[in-house]
């Protein structure tokens, strides 16, 4: 039977393995978590539905949200543009309207009932123990929402939640028992870790500038722009007590306190005059950039020059980014807001990347280069070592036993023993993703008798992340999808 099983232990688990890895590590969309605009300033349209600029800003900042925790802080917009959140927050939005098209397909509602007993068991709302709708006024106001807004967006939520529901999943008494068997087969094993730190190389100059060679469009210059600019500083402006009062009371919503409140005009009254300052500056900026296209500036006004890039950045990544959009045709930028300044740019010339000289890069080429080296001769020492080497013995060890090898950290071993229940082979070696080689030996090998209570659960998570892939795929050839934003 044991051997049976390690013979036949590959077709029985791959798919099973593969889903599971692709559930872990792609997740599923959490699904109704925006609400939708009306037509005017529609970013998107699936189906009857239509996404709004609003709706995909707030994606973007949940996004935003959730990755900027995940660096600890240390995220910005330069990251954001290379992980692509614009468009994972589209995707989001999109799959979340072709959910919603569906529940409408089935005329599936949600009651105000059930709204109602949905904010009652939220306690953000919650005063003394219970639902308290004074602090549910007052805690969407300090968010910026109104009742009715974050209602419909909380019935869109539970719309999609219904609909899912009415999609159960099931697992049957086979799959389970397919399952334990795999979390029970159980090898002891003889095992040795090989790492790149087992290996000397010998650098030689000529091929390592062969290496860079091959490589070399890996390395290569920011581009850069020279420019004119002309900065216009924030400066707090002079204003008759008539036109602050006006101000405030066309624009009173704009000043609240900390508990939601508009605040009275003695207590708005500097940061009314803030405003109104920022206003002026942005008004003079406007100003100075249409005369800078006409070539008319006051000969008071000081333009510099400069050179701006990647690596070479006074500004911010917002100016190098709207700088990089203008062209010598379209030379001219609108005015930037840089903490409270405003920045007007010329665009003079550009010098467009190319590749660093070997002795820029020979520093960061390297160690890639050793690297290479070192993984090559590892490779051809574990191929030779594979029938003679003798390692460490350990313990019956399953699928779920990444403790239980010491000399391999738990990431290590759980990928090790993902791809050891997939081989076919009793002696070999492995090779991790960090580029230690793992080399095994089988040397027996039984089926524990264990049982998983979580073996149902995790089925159920494999057939609801493989189901609703299928799903999403299914609505996206039903309902027709219209992006109005270029490059999403």
């Amino acid at each position: 039977m044991i051997t049976w099983m390690q013979r036949h232990k590959k077709w029985l688990i791959i798919t099973i393995w593969i889903s599971t890895i692709a559930f872990i590590g792609a997740g599923f969309v959490g699904w109704g978590q925006y609400s939708y605009g009306n037509k005017a300033g529609a970013a998107a349209k699936v189906g009857d539905v239509e996404i709004s600029q609003g709706e995909l800003q707030k994606a973007y900042s949940r996004l935003y949200t959730q990755y900027n925790k995940i660096f600890h802080g240390n995220f910005d917009e330069e990251k954001a543009k290379k992980f692509g959140l614009n468009k994972q927050a589209m995707q989001q939005l999109i799959q979340q309207a072709l959910l919603i098209n569906l529940a409408h397909s089935y005329n599936i509602i949600i009651s105000d009932k059930e709204i109602i007993q949905t904010l009652r068991k939220q306690k953000a709302f919650y005063k003394d123990g219970e639902f308290n709708k004074e602090t549910y006024k007052l805690v969407l106001s300090q968010n910026r929402l109104t009742i009715k807004e974050y209602e419909k967006e909380l019935r869109r939520e539970l719309l999609i939640q219904k609909t899912l529901k009415f999609l159960p999943l099931k697992t049957s008494k086979n799959e389970d028992n397919i399952l334990t068997t795999v979390f029970n087969i159980a090898d002891k094993l003889n095992y040795k870790v090989l790492t790149l730190n087992d290996i000397k190389v010998k650098l030689n100059e000529k091929e390592l500038e062969k290496f860079w060679q091959s490589k070399k469009n890996n390395f290569m210059s920011d581009v850069v722009y020279e420019v004119k600019y002309i900065k216009v500083a924030s400066k707090q402006s002079n204003f008759t007590n008539e036109d602050i009062a006006k101000y405030y009371k066309e624009n009173r919503t704009h000043f609240k306190g900390q508990d939601g409140k508009i605040l009275s005009f003695d207590a708005a009254k500097d940061k009314v005059i803030n405003e109104l300052s920022a206003k002026a500056t942005k008004d003079r900026a406007l100003r100075t950039y249409i005369a800078f296209k006409k070539n008319k500036l006051a000969n008071n006004i000081v333009v510099k020059n400069t050179n701006i890039s990647k690596s070479n950045n006074p500004f911010t990544t917002e100016a190098l980014e709207k700088i990089s959009k203008l062209s010598l045709i379209k030379p001219y930028s609108k005015p930037i807001n840089i903490n409270k300044d405003y920045y007007v740019f010329e665009l003079l010339k550009i010098h467009p990347s190319k590749p660093k000289s070997f002795q820029e890069v020979r520093a960061a080429v390297l160690p890639l280069y050793e690297t290479q080296l070192k993984k090559a001769k590892l490779l051809k020492l574990a191929n030779d070592s594979v029938k003679t080497f003798i390692g460490k013995t350990s313990d019956f060890v399953t699928i779920t036993s990444v403790d239980k090898l010491p000399t391999l950290s738990k990431q290590e071993a759980a990928e090790f023993l993902q791809k050891l229940l997939v081989s076919d082979k009793k002696k070999s070696f492995i090779a991790l993703n960090n580029g230690k080689i793992v080399l095994y030996n089988i040397l027996e090998q039984k089926l524990l008798t264990n049982t998983n209570n979580n073996v149902s659960d995790t089925i159920a998570k494999i057939k609801s992340a493989m189901f609703n892939e299928g799903l999403i795929k299914t609505l996206q050839n039903k309902y027709k999808t219209e992006i109005f934003i270029k490059g999403l």
